[in-house]
């Protein structure tokens, strides 16, 4: 396949002046380059097409040669007139001449970084956001249901008061790093593209501390617990978190405070189960109670009691609702419900006399018993049709 005239791969005149040239292999480099077309392989061939056109029609002696003897000039056993090795045996310039490729690519690059690497020395100036700190807080279901006030103490960085935060000796002040003059990151070129990563001797600040602050070694912050009076709102859950903006560790070179984040477990009640704004528990009520009926208190999870009336011939398992009575709504007024479920006790430990007299009980209760009754007339209809 024959290919393609390197002044229209590129859209020029022949006429066309080094700056012209330039400007339209940056634009189209910047159109098909890998890195904004991930997978894309008609891209990377065209991208490979325009650097090899411009790499001829940038270099003088190249583009007179390709004017007179075309693609042949630079064809493998072309003479020694001819520059061989096509686009594969180029050597590519990352000098950093004016007009040379290294400068063009360095400038595609840049874009690529979103404009980083003409604005390391900026970057470097700012300050660092200091790290978040997680607080892990306990509290019972009552606390949960009403909110409250607590005082945590936390271990936390604090800017060194001694060195201002600076993190060098009173009288002297940080330099900037030889390695990345002051960026704060180094690049490495590998075939065409250039790896940027954080300076190894300054670790991405841009300065260089020689004479350290001996109170905080160079850090710019230390190590300090400190007491803090939080809002835990009503309403709270396990799955919920709160966040205290500023209450985090330190930043550097002037940067914001982390946060502090708040994880709420509430722990476990031995009453009452939680189901978001409802609660649940299982009152024991006893067989006499359950067959005859009556009323019994119970506690609530807001600190008053509340009167239950047991119907006569309650069973296990039924339940009654108390409204309002539940856990407090996170940020709503509103209250959830309380569940009461009862749980019918069959006595135990009983005197001959409470024996005899159940027994005279039993065997006036035939019809006392319509569960059981029914129970075990669908079981004799069963054995009848398995005999």
């Amino acid at each position: 396949m024959a290919k393609q005239d390197y002044y229209e791969l590129l859209g020029v005149e022949k006429t066309a002046t080094d700056v012209e040239i330039k400007k339209a292999y940056r634009a189209l480099a910047m159109k098909y380059h890998p890195d904004r077309n991930p997978g894309d392989k008609e891209a990377e061939l065209k991208f490979k097409e325009v650097t090899e056109a411009y790499e001829i029609l940038k270099d003088g002696q190249k583009r007179a040669a390709y004017d007179r003897y075309g693609h042949a000039a630079f064809s493998q056993g072309a003479g020694a007139g001819g520059f061989g090795g096509g686009f594969g045996g180029f050597n590519f310039d990352f000098g950093g001449n004016a007009g040379g490729f290294g400068s063009i690519f360095e400038d595609i690059f840049s874009e690529f970084m979103g404009g980083a690497a003409g604005r390391g020395r900026a970057q470097q100036s700012a300050g660092r956001r200091g790290a978040d700190i997680r607080y892990d807080l306990e509290i019972t279901l009552e606390e949960a249901f009403a909110g409250l006030k607590k005082e945590i103490e936390i271990q936390t960085a604090v800017q060194c008061d001694e060195c201002g935060g600076s993190g060098t000796e009173k009288g002297s002040k940080a330099e900037t790093c030889d390695m990345c003059h002051g960026t704060g990151r180094v690049r490495r070129q590998a075939g065409f593209f250039i790896e940027e990563r954080p300076c190894p001797t300054c670790h991405g600040t841009g300065q260089v501390i020689k004479n350290p602050c001996k109170k905080c070694k160079g850090t710019g912050k230390v190590s300090q617990k400190k007491t803090l009076e939080i809002n835990i709102p009503a309403g709270i859950d396990s799955d919920n978190r709160m966040r205290l903006s500023g209450q985090g560790e330190a930043g550097a070179n002037g940067g914001p405070n982390g946060d502090l984040y708040i994880f709420v477990h509430v722990k476990p009640h031995p009453i009452f189960k939680r189901d978001g704004a409802d609660l649940h528990c299982d009152i024991p009520v006893s067989m006499t109670t359950a067959a005859l009926g009556g009323t019994i208190e119970i506690p609530c999870i807001d600190g008053t009691k509340e009167k239950v009336t047991v119907s006569a011939g309650t069973q296990t398992g039924e339940e009654v609702r108390l409204r309002k009575k539940g856990m407090s709504v996170l940020q709503s007024k509103s209250v959830g419900d309380l569940f009461v479920r009862f749980k019918v006790e069959t006595p135990t430990k009983l005197t001959a006399k409470q024996k005899e007299l159940l027994k005279q009980f039993d065997a006036e209760s035939a019809d006392n018993s319509p569960e059981s009754a029914g129970f075990f007339e669908k079981l004799k209809d069963m054995l009848k049709k398995a005999g």
